[in-house]
């Protein structure tokens, strides 16, 4: 059982500077304020094989995350799936970037999200809150990524 999420928007930064902001998941705390901690491993540039490990806060508890990159094609793919065991992980998220003519770089984000266990429970509530907060959470990383780059 799974449930998706989605949202697009179009950052006003030109896609070589969007696709390496995105590529450095330590850059999620600044849009993503349930990631308490983050660091990847190994140290260097993000390869397929990084894994970022984090810290985050949801319904009030903390759980560590591991997220491993799975695929990246500079400058207009990243993909990525979930190695840790919670209730509710991520089986393939990503970004998609295009160059938007006005300059800018279109990304359109995704999760698939499934559920283990009780989280078979709890999936269409999470994906539920997700879908609800999608439009929202693609406007934060708009801000952030313009913020930063």
């Amino acid at each position: 059982m799974s449930t998706e999420f989605e949202a697009t928007v179009t950052i006003d930064r030109p896609i070589d500077a969007v696709f390496t902001y995105l590529a450095d998941g330590r850059n999620d705390p600044d849009f993503s304020p349930r990631v308490l901690e983050i660091d990847k491993s190994p140290d260097g540039a993000t390869r397929a094989g990084t894994v970022f490990h984090s810290t985050v806060k949801d319904a009030g508890m903390r759980t560590q995350r591991d997220f491993e990159i799975t695929e990246l094609t500079t400058p207009t793919r990243i993909r990525w799936r979930e190695a840790s065991h919670n209730s509710i992980t991520v089986r393939e998220g990503g970004y998609d970037l295009e160059p938007d003519p006005g300059g800018g770089t279109r990304v359109r984000l995704f999760n698939v999200l499934e559920g283990h266990g009780v989280g078979k429970l709890l999936l269409p509530l999470a994906g539920g809150a997700s879908r609800k907060d999608a439009p929202d959470f693609g406007e934060r990383i708009k801000t952030a990524a313009e913020r930063a780059i």
